[in-house]
């Protein structure tokens, strides 16, 4: 195969400038608009990781302080620590993934908001952007991780994380926004960030630390990438589009067009869709289906026999664990996401503590509902995210229900309200309502503000 045949000549260039010359006077109002709802949804994620998961919080600074680095980026929640920006958005990364609550892309399937705003606030803060630089960056961030992933997918997904992979370009083009790179060294930094680009999809058997540890070395990778382009190291001019570059090695079908297709005027960042469950996105069509079912049957828990989820092949392959063991787990798993939902009638961060993880009414109907691969329902994927669940009961009925498209999708999305809620519900505790409204203020009207130092100093505490 050729280098013609894998991506069109010139993409990472093409993106590397799009990246360097992308100004806030460009984005339409409402592109400008969704970039607010991400900085808010990922920071209201992180936070709540804080309660959903201290260990992670835990794990987290303690990583970043052990590299003894000082400077002024802030960890969110942390009680105001600081320290480099790099090792800021590693730990903020892995905050914003810590409960699965995160943005997601559905065609790149990547969880964009984890990685390109810890990347973006972190050098905001190191150096004085206004908030209209910072959404620049921000979208020029979302636009390329999203292309990269839309090209390489969905082939890529047999073993690698996207999250982890096609966000080390977006973290790249972020920070060669933030950090005001020509386009030479802006494509220089996507190169550096195709040879950087890692994270195996293992986790979705285990339910361990990697998961949430790939959009925080995603983000770190990103400014490294930017940084060493800054200092005049060179990296391979046509990294994705080389014979021996990222689309070959990643993608047995790669789609090249998608790198540039409608580059600076479609905006893929307002495909965005925003969790309503704290779970993987694959499992919230059949949560609903599931919860449509009960309520409107009223079934009791000791009725059901047996669920299943028809479904696409890649829930399958991927998120059909049955072995359950840990929250995260627990979180990636679409059998036991539909048998909790069946049972407690309700999916949030409850459904997801250790001890309803361990719960012996969740396991043992967790043995009794399975994911079947259809083929017709495949064929919709991923424009839809399909899903048939059919509840079977002990008097001999078969309850079906469809949903094609889970709440928070763009074609059904979440209101302002929705979001600022649920950034409300993340925080509690960890912040005021007074000072919860305020950064819901400052974000809403980041553009405005010269000086964004007073929103990172509300949600570093």
């Amino acid at each position: 195969m050729t280098a013609s045949e894998i991506a069109p000549m010139g993409a990472t260039e093409s993106l590397g400038r799009f990246a360097a010359d992308l100004r806030f006077e460009h984005l339409p109002q409402a592109v400008v608009t969704q970039a607010s709802h991400i900085i808010l949804d990922t920071v209201g994620c992180a936070i709540g990781a804080w309660h959903e998961d201290p260990t992670k919080g835990r794990v987290a600074t303690d990583l970043a302080k052990s590299f003894g680095a000082t400077g002024s980026a802030t960890i969110w929640g942390s009680g105001g620590m600081t320290t480099d920006a790099a090792l800021a958005a590693m730990a903020n990364g892995i905050l914003a993934n810590a409960a699965d609550f995160d943005d997601t892309h559905k065609r790149a399937l990547l969880h964009t908001g984890s990685v390109v705003v810890p990347v973006v606030l972190a050098l905001a803060q190191e150096r004085n952007l206004t908030g209209k630089a910072a959404i620049a960056a921000l979208v020029a961030g979302y636009e390329v991780a999203v292309r990269v992933g839309m090209a390489v997918m969905p082939t890529h997904y047999r073993f690698w994380h996207s999250t982890a992979t096609n966000g080390t370009f977006g973290a790249a083009a972020s920070a060669a926004s933030a950090m005001d790179l020509d386009a030479e060294q802006a494509r220089m930094a996507l190169g550096f960030s195709g040879t950087q680009a890692a994270g195996l999809n293992t986790f979705f058997t285990s339910g361990d630390f990697t998961k949430s540890l790939h959009p925080g070395k995603a983000a770190f990778n990103g400014i490294l990438s930017a940084r060493l382009a800054n200092v005049g190291a060179t990296s391979p001019p046509t990294m994705l589009e080389h014979e021996k570059g990222y689309l070959a090695a990643y993608s047995l079908e790669p789609k090249a067009d998608a790198l540039v297709a409608g580059l600076g005027s479609t905006w893929e960042i307002l495909q965005n869709g925003f969790k309503y469950f704290p779970s993987i996105l694959a499992s919230h069509a059949p949560i609903q289906a599931t919860l449509s079912l009960v309520q409107e049957h009223d079934i009791e828990s000791a009725d059901i026999v047996s669920i299943k989820n028809e479904t696409y092949s890649t829930v399958k392959t991927h998120f059909s664990a049955k072995t359950v063991t840990t929250p995260m787990g627990a979180r990636v798993s679409v059998p036991y996401c539909i048998a909790v939902a069946a049972l407690d009638r309700k999916v949030g961060q409850g459904q997801f503590a250790e001890e309803r993880v361990a719960g012996s009414d969740v396991q043992a109907l967790l043995k009794n509902t399975d994911v079947i691969a259809d083929p017709e329902l495949t064929k919709l994927y991923p424009d839809k995210f399909p899903a048939r669940v059919t509840i079977t009961l002990r008097d001999g009925r078969a309850l079906t229900a469809l949903r094609n498209f889970p709440k928070g999708d763009p074609q059904e999305p979440l209101t302002r309200a929705e979001i600022e809620s649920k950034f409300r519900a993340n925080v509690e505790g960890r912040l005021s309502p007074a000072e919860a409204g305020r950064v819901i203020d400052i974000i809403g009207g980041l553009a405005k503000h010269k000086d964004i130092s007073p929103l990172l100093a509300l949600i570093g505490r």
